[in-house]
């Protein structure tokens, strides 16, 4: 979480707002106080010229008040936040807006003073009356520095509460759709285990393997184990190395090539230093699938899939196209579906799929999750 989020009075339009009206307020209280004092009674006696001059030296010492106010409440929270000793932070903040409104009373009296009367200025000569006029201005400050205080760490801490509030509903919703997410690739993975026709052609082609070389259809029936052990184990998980899906996708390559024939080809030439880099389990073998199930595979019109290194940490998947005049089963889109939403809950760099020309192309962004 940030450790500055936006305040009530981080808003331009609503500071100038809130200013005018501590102007307002600031002599407004100032007259509650002590309506007959000598000030106001001989308030508007005096010369147009003195009036705004003082409206102006108010207006600026309401400017720097606020303004200051804001600057110490905006620093402690990058140096002292609430969130580490929220009594400790309530006494710094408290203390340091004193010092300074204390400090800019001295040299808001002063100018005060040169306009009205110079001699008691001079001559440190002050009344009763004067006093007392000091006290009420001095309250009057503080009054407003608490307030502006007050509602921009009320602002603060609601806005703080907002985003904590936000950022566990959306780690709630990450998390829940990571799950369901990772669900639907065990489910792919299990549909894998139990689809008889998968099973049936793996295990004819074993016989087959067999019969003709035993040597073959031992390394067959090897990777065909190696598969599925990667299936139990990995199916489960969110992300696991590069070159752990490699090694699943070799076997895997070797079962098809076997079983399907020259009606397939692949062409594999990945950077090595992309292995350490991280990618969820069965994406890889799922686009493989995925151009198997759609496209022509015959040694006629072999499919050559291509899997290659590309820069920025991705990995391309590309296929050409051939697309069957009567598809076995209709597309449902679940596999590239599947990906492309684990890839946004992971790493928010979804893949870029590219369906122009006689290709089909998709871009994976490799994951660094260390």
């Amino acid at each position: 979480m940030k450790n500055q989020v936006d305040t009530f009075l981080s808003n331009k339009n609503r500071r100038i707002i809130f200013l005018l009206c501590t102007f307002v307020f600031y002599y407004l209280v100032s007259f509650i106080i002590d309506p007959y004092a000598d000030f106001w009674k001989n308030y508007f006696s005096r010369s147009s010229l003195d009036i705004i001059i003082e409206w102006l030296i108010s207006f600026l010492f309401c400017f720097l008040v606020a303004e200051v106010a804001l600057v110490i409440h905006h620093r402690l929270n990058k140096k002292f936040p609430w969130t580490r000793n929220a009594t400790k932070r309530l006494l710094i903040e408290t203390s340091l807006n004193i010092g300074v409104v204390l400090l800019l009373n001295i040299i808001n009296v002063l100018c005060m003073y040169l306009i009205y009367d110079k001699s008691e200025l001079i001559n440190l000569q002050l009344s009763i009356d004067d006093i007392r006029g000091l006290i009420q201005w001095l309250v009057v400050s503080l009054v407003i520095s608490f307030i502006i205080t007050g509602v921009n760490t009320g602002s603060f801490m609601v806005n703080n509460w907002k985003s904590s509030e936000l950022e566990v509903s959306q780690q709630k919703l990450n998390v829940s759709q990571l799950r369901q997410a990772s669900i639907e690739a065990e489910l792919n993975a299990l549909k894998l285990q139990l689809d008889p026709h998968f099973i049936f052609n793996n295990l004819s082609v074993l016989s087959e393997l067999i019969l003709e070389d035993q040597q073959l259809g031992y390394q067959y029936s090897e990777n065909f184990a190696k598969v599925y052990r990667y299936l139990l184990i990995n199916s489960k998980k969110n992300l696991i190395p590069l070159a752990e899906e490699i090694r699943f996708l070799n076997a895997y390559i070797f079962m098809t090539k076997h079983r399907i024939g020259a009606g397939v080809n692949f062409e594999i030439n990945l950077n090595e230093s992309l292995h350490q880099l991280s990618i969820p389990p069965l994406t890889l073998q799922l686009l493989i699938e995925n151009a198997i199930k759609h496209n022509i595979t015959s040694k006629r019109i072999p499919l050559i899939i291509k899997i290659y290194s590309d820069k920025d940490n991705s990995l391309i998947v590309e296929n050409n196209i051939a697309t069957l005049e009567h598809p076995v089963t209709e597309s449902t889109g679940i596999g590239l579906s599947n990906i492309v939403r684990r890839f946004n809950l992971l790493s928010k760099k979804p893949p870029l799929i590219d369906a122009k020309g006689d290709s089909f192309k998709v871009q994976i962004y490799l994951i660094n999750d260390k």
